[in-house]
């Protein structure tokens, strides 16, 4: 057994950052998806369709310029045209086969997610060829948000004009930092003058809604450079800010230092210190106009600024992954393609299966799911739960609710159960008092 399965992950995060995924993204967690569960997931493909329930579409565009040392995410940095292209033909070959399976045919997507790796790596040509394919697999017009991810250093107005036609929505910048010096040490490609750049552009463009992101703690962050960060944010005004306190997963260039140097706690901010700093840049952007509305994000005009991928997708919605090494979640089943790209493109030209791993959920682990994520809006509605699963909020989770109220952490008010501020801020390390018996300290990924 590996060195790294004998450290548990940093649930409690009292104080120094320690190796491991903290922040909850899913659930039952990644580490009991297998293998033996796949079949269920080409069981389910063969069913009826559920007919207008929700359906999301992610694809994953795993190419970088350069790989950020905080990155544990499936992405490759070497590979040339020819490459890129044989991947591109193998995701819509992909595709096709969900579409033409009698669970998908005929339904279209209500949200779509270009995430990566760095979608913005591909040229204005290989987007709109890809986009155009995937139209005519699956008609995108009832969509109500189709977001792109970018690097702010592979944006220009040509590319830009680009995603503005294929449809995006929701554009999201990761800017992380606007110190050139902190982006560098953390390995980030772009610079802070790229940033203004394309967020000019963008909103020149129209984009309708324009997303930054930011981490709280990363190599080398101070608190003047933090509060510089803010204010920059601010001066910019973007619709979204989604902010990030850093962790560091395991396969991850910052563990593989620590594990060569033979150190537990990660050189970056500890828990108490991201917190803060969350805190604090949450107050600023409240001052100036926003709306906090989850654990990370903060939006100018909540009624007109959605996130619909995270809202549907955390209210129980099926969403079809395409591309290496991404997640889905079909018909109650969780899955994930194969992790490497050459494996997955063969898969797909020898018409086999592209799917790595799956999990077969319960009706209580579905619940659960739901119940988990939405906490991490700030705000649950116990109604909701009631009248969807059949569960009594108050009945199941009286002694664990008791408990957030007496540590002042929980407010209950008319129909909303609702967490304070401070505990909005480390309510993944919360959490895990709803995880089951069998899912309790385990690793995510």
């Amino acid at each position: 057994m590996s060195k790294e399965a004998f450290i548990k992950p940093d649930n409690k995060t009292k104080d120094k950052t320690r190796v491991g995924n903290y922040f909850i993204s899913n659930y039952p967690p990644f580490s009991f998806w297998n293998e033996k569960d796949v079949p269920c997931l080409q069981s389910v493909m063969q069913s009826p369709s559920p007919g207008d329930a929700p359906l999301g579409l992610y694809y994953h565009v795993p190419f970088c310029r350069k790989r950020c040392h905080f990155c544990y995410f499936r992405v490759y940095t070497d590979k040339n045209s020819k490459e890129v292209g044989r991947y591109l033909s193998a995701t819509l070959r992909e595709f096709q086969s969900y579409a033409d399976s009698p669970y998908i045919a005929g339904r279209k997507p209500k949200f779509i997610y270009f995430g990566g790796g760095t979608p913005s790596y591909l040229s204005a040509k290989q987007l709109i060829e890809l986009t155009d394919g995937m139209k005519k697999i699956m008609p995108w017009d009832e969509a109500e948000e189709v977001t792109f991810e970018c690097e702010p250093g592979t944006l220009s107005r040509k590319k830009l004009e680009a995603i503005k036609s294929i449809g995006v929505t929701r554009l999201s910048l990761g800017v992380e930092n606007f110190s050139d010096h902190i982006l560098d040490t953390n390995g980030r490609a772009h610079r802070s003058k790229e940033v203004f750049l394309s967020y000019g552009i963008a909103k020149e463009l129209g984009f309708e809604n324009v997303n930054v992101d930011l981490i709280a703690g990363m190599l080398e962050e101070t608190d003047e450079n933090w509060t510089d960060c803010i204010e920059r944010t601010i001066d910019l005004s973007p619709d979204c800010v989604t902010i990030y306190q850093m962790e560091v997963p395991f396969n991850t260039t910052i563990f593989k230092n620590m594990k060569e140097q033979g150190k537990l706690t990660a050189p970056v901010a500890d828990w108490p210190t991201k917190r803060r700093w969350v805190a604090e840049a949450y107050q600023r952007l409240e001052e100036a106009g926003y709306t906090i509305t989850s654990t990370c994000t903060a939006v100018k005009n909540p009624d007109s600024t959605k996130f619909v991928y995270r809202d549907r997708l955390w209210a129980g919605a099926d969403m079809v992954s395409l591309g290496v090494a991404s997640f889905g979640h079909l018909g109650g089943i969780h899955y994930q393609n194969l992790t490497h790209i050459d494996q997955y493109c063969t898969a797909i030209e020898k018409g086999e299966s592209t799917v790595r791993r799956a999990l077969m959920t319960t009706d209580e682990e579905r619940f659960l799911r739901e119940l988990i994520l939405q906490w991490k809006l700030g705000r649950v509605r116990p109604n909701y739960f009631k009248e969807k699963f059949g569960v009594d909020l108050s009945d199941r989770y009286g002694e664990i609710l008791k408990q957030w109220k007496e540590e002042g952490d929980l407010v209950e008010s008319g129909e909303e159960l609702s967490l304070t501020r401070e505990a909005l801020l480390r309510v993944d390390s919360m959490l895990h008092q709803l995880f089951l018996p069998q899912h309790q300290d385990a690793r995510y990924v």
